[in-house]
């Protein structure tokens, strides 16, 4: 069955002095403030687009990899996966790099990267990011 989750965003004034909220409207959690300047400079307390999308990529990413090393017999006591999303203005979002270190017990350091580069291909984020460039680094703590 296929899921939908909804997000909003109300945004007042032009791009480089204006301000937005995004909602999240699924889940309920909240709303985040959002700004042109947070979004190129320092965050101040506001979030980015590129911050929403490494969210999802890093929690998209863990779960199919966690998926992945179950299906295979080695399933993992805990994977930390950070996301790191960059945007250059003016030209777009020019890569996201995962990092992903991982607990799993009974797999060795090739294995558990050959499951990571699997979990990257095939997690739906990464699928619907084709058109960035995704680079990973994965180890075993």
């Amino acid at each position: 069955m296929a899921t939908t989750r909804q997000a909003h965003t109300v945004w007042e004034g032009n791009l480089i002095e204006g301000k937005g909220v995004v909602t999240f409207d699924s889940s309920g959690i909240g709303e985040f403030d959002v700004s042109w300047p947070s979004r190129v400079e320092k965050a101040n307390g506001k979030t980015s687009p590129e911050e929403l999308i490494a969210a999802a990529h890093s929690s998209c990413f863990s779960m199919a990899l966690a998926h992945g090393l179950a299906a295979a017999g080695t399933p993992s006591t805990q994977l930390t996966t950070t996301a790191d999303v960059t945007l250059q203005p003016g030209t777009g979002i020019t890569g996201i790099h995962l990092t992903v270190q991982g607990v799993v017990p009974g797999i060795d350091e090739a294995d558990f990267i050959k499951a990571a580069e699997g979990a990257k291909a095939n997690c739906p984020v990464s699928q619907a990011l084709t058109g960035t460039t995704i680079t990973l680094s994965a180890s075993l703590a």
